[in-house]
């Protein structure tokens, strides 16, 4: 039968349905406060959650939130006295299965158990069936693509380093491939059946930062409503890859190096330290020691995080790969979106093979991309190059551009969108110091984003 834990904070209560479940043939655990409903749900073993909503140090909803951001897949009951529409409504949309009243019918109590535990298994299965569709391939890690010396050491370093648990420190320019190298770590290491949580720090502001690691408590904070499963809980059992080190704060490298130091978080706004299983990988297109010695980056941190260091070098750095990466490109766009074969003549690839590739392989992949759609036959010759990449620069030439519109406006626009783009690909595609360099405001940035339909790439 199944295990079915019961959060009350009334021993009464807890013992009336522990005798009528276990006479049911069930496996019972009980919690007589928030925390430790919350605690004992997330260790895993439980099959259904009966939870009230009036406990000591955090209440049943709180729970609920919790449970919800963690995505967990405990089946929810809740139970409460004290019900009313709004909050029975409110526990529905966090995911609650049924809400009951006390003291609940009995016939009404067995019916609802049973169907939120059949829900719970079909939630189960489901998971199931999604992980062997993932097996199957429809879901593949994309491949470390290329023969150079340079790849080559790439994947004997992953190979050795991923089964271990040393933390990984991943360097190089923007676009060059730093989180394809961390999911290949992750999907090498003995961690591969537990989450892989990504954060671009560059890309969240700097008061947000330790909040969206660490976790906030409901009030901690002006708008901090709910509270929040922080990164580092979410990543426990798997692996934390924390993209653009560099751009942290100061505050928030200190708060990291201690979790580093003792696997422990606390929440922001909270008292309780939570013990967290998380390995570390990072990645950065700075110079770390550079900035070490401008006393930007912690000199503790950066040896904590780089047992292990692996640079991608620039494309530029690798010529010999580019001709590899493009066809691969060219096939994976195809087969995402259902487009007649195309292929690459060889001068054509010569022609790419010579560019300089500042965006790297992000770089490459817009440029393919646009190959693909704007040329008319079916192998892109080297004046399909020519006409819509600038040499050296990857952009559309000003002759090709010209000749594809008769508006001005339309002109206007996919210049617009095209300068935006290139200036994205140069940043990593962080919003904020993009609109710092072109002199507009992040907010005037994020609007011509969603007017341009602006998206960065996969």
């Amino acid at each position: 039968m199944s295990t079915i834990l019961i959060a009350d904070d009334e021993p009464a209560i807890r013992r009336t349905l522990r005798e009528i479940l276990e006479f049911e043939g069930h496996t019972v655990q009980e919690a007589a406060d928030g925390d430790e409903a919350f605690d004992k749900a997330r260790a895993g073993g439980i099959d259904l959650l009966l939870l009230d909503i009036k406990m000591p140090k955090r209440d049943g909803m709180d729970v609920l939130q919790g449970l919800h951001d963690a995505e967990s897949t405990v089946p929810v009951v809740m139970i409460s006295g004290h019900g009313t529409v709004e909050t029975a409504v409110e526990a529905t949309q966090l995911g609650a299965v049924d809400f009951l009243e006390k003291p609940p019918d009995l016939n009404r109590l067995l019916v609802t158990v049973r169907g939120a535990l059949d829900r719970g298994q079909l939630q189960v299965e489901n998971k199931r069936l999604k992980q062997v569709v993932r097996d199957a391939g429809t879901s593949d890690l994309t491949p470390i693509v290329g023969d150079s010396p340079a790849i080559a050491r790439i994947q004997q370093t992953i190979g050795r380093v991923a089964p271990s648990e040393a933390r990984v420190l991943i360097t190089g320019e923007p676009g060059t491939g730093k989180e394809l190298v961390a999911r290949h770590v992750h999907a090498q290491s003995g961690r591969a059946d537990g989450p892989l949580v990504e954060v671009n720090c560059a890309a969240i502001p700097s008061e947000l930062i330790e909040s969206e690691l660490f976790g906030h408590e409901k009030g901690s904070f002006t708008g901090a409503t709910k509270q929040r499963i922080g990164k580092f809980e979410q990543a426990d059992g798997g692996t934390l890859f924390l993209d653009e080190i560099g751009d942290m704060s100061l505050d928030a490298q200190a708060k990291v190096l201690r979790a580093l130091q003792e696997s422990r978080i606390t929440r922001v706004g909270g008292d309780r330290s939570i013990s967290v299983d998380v390995r570390v990988v990072a990645a950065t297109n700075r110079d770390l020691l550079a900035q070490v010695d401008e006393r930007r980056f912690r000199e503790d941190l950066y040896h904590r995080l780089s047992v292990i260091l692996i640079h991608v070098p620039p494309l530029r750095e690798r010529r010999g790969d580019i001709s590899e990466i493009a066809r691969f490109i060219l096939g994976q766009v195809m087969r995402r979106n259902g487009m007649e074969d195309k292929s690459f003549a060889p001068d054509a690839l010569d022609r790419l093979g010579r560019l300089d590739w500042r965006g790297n392989v992000r770089e490459l992949r817009n440029v393919v991309e646009r190959l693909l759609i704007l040329s008319d036959a079916d192998e892109i010759s080297a004046a399909d190059v020519d006409r819509y990449v600038v040499p050296g620069g990857g952009r559309d030439g000003a002759t090709g551009l010209i000749d594809r519109f008769d508006s001005l406006f339309e002109f206007r626009d996919e210049a617009e969108k095209r300068f935006i783009e290139r200036k994205l690909e140069e940043n990593d595609w962080n919003v904020s110091a993009t609109a710092e360099l072109i002199g507009i405001q992040r907010s005037h940035l994020y609007n011509k984003l969603k007017d341009l339909q602006i998206e960065r790439p996969e």
